[in-house]
């Protein structure tokens, strides 16, 4: 898959200079053993009870791809940084390790590897930029549209957000992780194409504006689209619902919705609900949009009003209420021995490891456990081969397969992590016996801190 943001031969200087800097002095160390990376979260976004895993497996493919062109080396060599020989191992650079993955469209809770790296320490370090912002950008916004897909409650969710989104490769791969989620549709054309999903829109206000006469605009625009959805609030809603209602009784235009834009949407729902009824068109649907976010969509649910389908654009585009996920890379094993950071708040878990997630007798998911690699643990273990000795196992699947499997995941849950106020009910995640002996092992084999002798002056 092409990148619009950056090409190919430049996806080597896709990273943070430090990771190169490290590479380097890595390398004049003489440091190649095996080392892991673990990708995971410490902490949920807000208000997020579950956190919805994508974009490990074309970050997986991603990284097979990643190379240092002769181009890309002067452009390093200007930077007086780096040394010539060092230089040269780059020219060679090819990702010869492992990767395994939990698979995209997952459930996640904190603490829970995404995906894990093992391979020579400088291939695997140099990977961290990429991975975390591939991985970081589509489990973010899959996450958040999760959380408008449930407030719908089985309406249809349209994504209207590529224009406030930031940039194009936002844009095009928030489609993809929208669709895992469950979005019916998106205006995103390239997005809809490439990933599957049924480009749709409505119109503009300009579209109206441009005619002398709404009623105009809104036949030339029905006689083009039979089916098409409305825009009525241009100027005075409910007159433009009257007009609808004149094309589609009085003239016979096929109008399959309006879209209510701006105002009072509760009330102004009820109010054309009962003008289309009484008018005898109860099969023209009503779609809101303008600023929604899921607690409005869940208010407008709860109230009963009678809109059939949400139009979401920013607030989903940008995950406005919460716009970053606490996502980290870190060295948990090196030269097979384990590796850990003791900082406070920022304890890490050292070694290898294994998620698994366990059913009760109801089919759903009661609990997960992660484990050391070699251990087995209960249920189904979540963490599986993507790359295998620098080579991709199988290409990443389409994006209707990991909605399905995403689906079938989120319907295992238990039903109050779905609710929007649902952090307040976490979902359990314990570590092993083995897991926690071996940090403390690692904890055991650090130096002691220097003691401090006092003075008496």
């Amino acid at each position: 898959m092409q990148w619009l943001s950056a090409q190919d031969d430049e996806l080597g200087l896709f990273t943070d200079l430090y990771e190169l800097t490290m590479a380097q002095a890595y390398w004049y160390e003489g440091m190649h053993a095996d080392a892991t990376f673990s990708l995971f979260f410490r902490n949920p976004p807000t208000n997020r009870a579950i956190v919805l895993a994508c974009g490990q497996e074309h970050a997986a493919e991603l990284i097979t791809r990643i190379r240092f062109p002769h181009e890309q080396l002067d452009r390093l060599a200007d930077l007086k940084l780096f040394r010539e020989p060092f230089l040269r191992y780059l020219e060679d650079f090819r990702f010869s390790g492992e990767i395994r993955a939990i698979p995209d469209g997952t459930p996640v809770f904190p603490q829970e590897p995404l995906l894990e790296v093992t391979a020579p320490v400088i291939e695997a370090q140099v990977l961290e930029t990429a991975l975390m912002n591939y991985v970081h950008l589509e489990t973010l916004l899959a996450s958040k549209a999760l959380r408008v897909v449930d407030a719908a409650r089985g309406r249809p969710v349209l994504d209207f957000g590529m224009r406030r989104m930031h940039g194009q490769d936002a844009a095009l791969r928030g489609t993809r992780a929208y669709a895992i989620a469950g979005i019916h549709g998106t205006s995103n054309v390239l997005g809809a194409f490439r990933y599957g999903l049924q480009p749709q829109g409505t119109m503009a206000h300009s579209f109206i504006q441009a005619h002398v006469d709404e009623l105009l605009a809104f036949r030339t625009y029905a006689e083009l689209y039979p089916g098409t959805t409305l825009l009525v609030d241009t100027y005075d809603t409910l007159a433009g619902v009257d007009k609808v209602i004149r094309l589609a009784r009085d003239e016979g235009l096929d109008i399959g919705a309006i879209r209510l834009d701006s105002g009072d949407l509760a009330e102004l729902a009820r109010a054309a609900r009962r003008r289309l009824d009484a008018a005898g068109l109860n099969t023209i649907r009503i779609v809101a949009s303008g600023g929604l976010d899921e607690w409005k969509i869940h208010a407008l649910v709860e109230a009963g009003t009678p809109i059939d389908g949400f139009g979401v654009g920013t607030d989903m585009g940008t995950s406005g209420d919460s716009p970053s996920l606490d996502l980290v890379y870190k060295l948990t094993e090196y030269a097979d021995e384990p590796r850990l950071k003791n900082s406070p708040g920022k304890q890490l878990t050292p070694g290898r490891k294994q998620v698994w997630r366990a059913r009760g007798a109801d089919g759903r998911f009661q609990g997960d456990e992660i484990t050391r690699v070699d251990e087995v643990g209960t249920g189904e273990a979540l963490l599986h081969p993507l790359v295998h000795h620098g080579q991709l196992l199988h290409p990443p699947r389409p994006t209707h397969q990991v909605r399905e499997t995403a689906a079938a995941a989120l319907d295992a849950l238990p039903a109050e992590l779905r609710q929007l106020d649902a952090a307040m009910s976490a979902y359990p995640v314990r570590f092993s016996d083995a897991l926690l002996a071996l940090r403390q092992r690692a904890l055991d084999a650090l130096p002691a801190p220097p003691s401090i002798v006092g003075s008496d002056g």
